[in-house]
């Protein structure tokens, strides 16, 4: 873990891996709830970095934060969101032919894992997923489509993610959901935020 300063008031705090930044994510979120931690305005987790922004006295609690001891995200109980699919996606007999699998056992797979919300980006209410093995990895499409529809359950690399909106779009399309990812007047208006469990229940399609 290293802590770089960035500016006055903020920290770009650097880990080995997802897991190491979720890890730290999490404990930031437990010491903020308990009363322990100081003043932070934003707490923002990436693929492996942390950003502490609007807080006193940075360096003094990089220097803090390097004594902490953290613990493993498995060590973490919370309840799992659901979130309904239908297995229909256009890309779905790809990823099958890339995992060498039938379609069914895509499902299966997918379906049986427990993701975690990494970190959220690229459009408002997008989660970066982590869970599934690193064996079941997808490269993104080759050619990118110019309108992804929204709920689109899709894969790309290590990540699973649900677009929250129509866009375009590179990652494998493997299935749909109804569920409202984003919306202004919810609160929170994500449905997905950094550290949540989700799970995919299958839908029939």
């Amino acid at each position: 873990m290293r802590a770089l300063q960035v500016g006055d008031r903020a920290l770009l705090v650097e880990l080995a891996d997802g897991d190491e930044a979720g890890a730290l994510h999490a404990e930031l979120l437990r010491r903020r709830a308990s009363g322990s931690l100081p003043p932070i305005r934003e707490i923002v987790p990436a693929a492996r970095t942390v950003l502490l922004d609007g807080l006193d006295r940075p360096g003094h609690f990089a220097r803090e934060l390097m004594e902490w001891e953290i613990p493993a995200l498995h060590a973490r109980v919370q309840d799992a969101i659901e979130v309904p699919v239908r297995y229909d996606g256009p890309d779905l007999a790809d990823v099958a032919a890339l995992w060498q699998v039938t379609e069914e056992e895509v499902v299966r797979i997918h379906s049986a894992a427990e993701f975690r919300v990494a970190f959220c980006g690229f459009a408002p209410g997008f989660g970066y997923l982590t869970g599934l093995p690193q064996q079941y990895a997808v490269p993104r499409r080759a050619t990118p489509r110019t309108s992804v529809p929204a709920g689109a359950l899709a894969l790309a690399g290590p990540y699973t993610g649900v677009y929250p909106r129509s866009s375009p779009g590179g990652w494998q399309l493997i299935g749909t959901t109804d569920a409202v990812l984003w919306d202004p007047e919810r609160e929170p208006a994500a449905l997905l935020s950094p550290g949540t469990r989700v799970r995919f229940v299958p839908e029939r399609r």
